[in-house]
């Protein structure tokens, strides 16, 4: 089994398609096909299920893409160690990242980041949290900006960024833009709830925080990006809970902000999710020692 097998597998389950496997990979379809055969014969099992419309991992090639990655991130590391004794930072840096994170620009972040280390390469993944964790604990991501991580979901190292009230949006004319700047939990009840998917930060936040009120609330329009929450807000068709930041934004501009008074406040975090120190690639190190010389915002 050769590094160049794995790295075309991991091509093909990503892609869950040949053709755009080989594009990314620069290789020609046919030596791609048959550098993933002789991997299933070494093996002795199929790894993907094929049609003429799709191509999906099979249960053992689900079992392998997990130690692939991770076999792919170590084999990265290695080189990357020898490099930077050399006095070189060369390689692939990969951080994931929710959108709109409290604390860090990724965007200045890393320019300043490219412009300290121009060999580097650069990629970047925007995910759910859940899905951040999962990428630097299997090795995929180096590092990732999440929000609202609890202990129990991530024994590594958690560095904190930001931490902020969430608040309510909603459109001028709505009922609670009538109630001051502050509304209590009871406020919000029987209330529709325009919110990100379960595995963003904010929808986490606000979940955690409503159950621990003992408040049920409907989310009725579920959004991945928030311009399209903001929009919705704007058209009346709900209110939001979203950390501060958001309301603070050139599209929230004309909604009404109102506080959640009383106790189990809805509370923002953002934080950096690093592998165990040990593990760290050379190129998170330097990102790191970027970020904790930025001020926090």
């Amino acid at each position: 089994m050769e590094l160049r097998q794995l790295e075309h597998f991991v091509a093909v389950a990503e892609e869950q398609h040949f053709t755009r496997a080989a594009e990314r990979l620069a290789v020609s379809q046919s030596g791609l096909s048959a550098s993933v055969r002789a991997l299933e014969q070494e093996l002795k099992a199929p790894l993907f299920s094929r049609t003429t419309r799709s191509v999906r991992l099979t249960e053992a090639g689900q079992a392998l893409l997990v130690e692939a990655e991770r076999t792919l991130a170590g084999a990265r590391a290695a080189r990357d160690a020898v490099d930077a004794v050399r006095g070189l930072l060369r390689g692939t840096l990969t951080l994931g990242v929710e959108q709109c994170v409290a604390g860090v620009s990724p965007a200045r972040l890393l320019a300043a980041f490219h412009r300290e280390h121009p060999h580097m390469e650069i990629r970047l993944r925007q995910e759910g949290t859940s899905s951040l964790l999962e990428g630097v604990a299997g090795g995929r991501l180096d590092l990732a900006f999440a929000a609202t991580v609890s202990p129990p979901e991530w024994r590594g190292d958690l560095v904190p960024l930001a931490r902020e009230a969430m608040v309510v949006l909603c459109a001028p004319g709505h009922r609670l833009s009538a109630e001051g700047t502050r509304v209590a939990w009871d406020a919000l009840d029987g209330e529709s709830f325009i919110d990100f998917h379960p595995d963003w930060g904010p929808r986490r936040a606000a979940d955690e925080a409503f159950a621990a009120a003992g408040v049920r609330r409907t989310v009725a329009l579920e959004v991945s990006d928030v311009h399209s929450l903001l929009e919705l807000v704007h058209e009346g068709l709900g209110i939001a809970v979203v950390p501060h930041h958001f309301s603070r934004k050139q599209e929230a501009r004309g909604l009404v902000t109102v506080e959640v008074d009383g106790p189990h406040r809805p509370v923002y975090e953002s934080v950096v999710v690093l592998p165990p120190a040990r593990s760290m690639s050379p190129g998170a190190r330097a990102l790191m020692a970027l970020v904790r010389g930025l001020p926090v915002r």
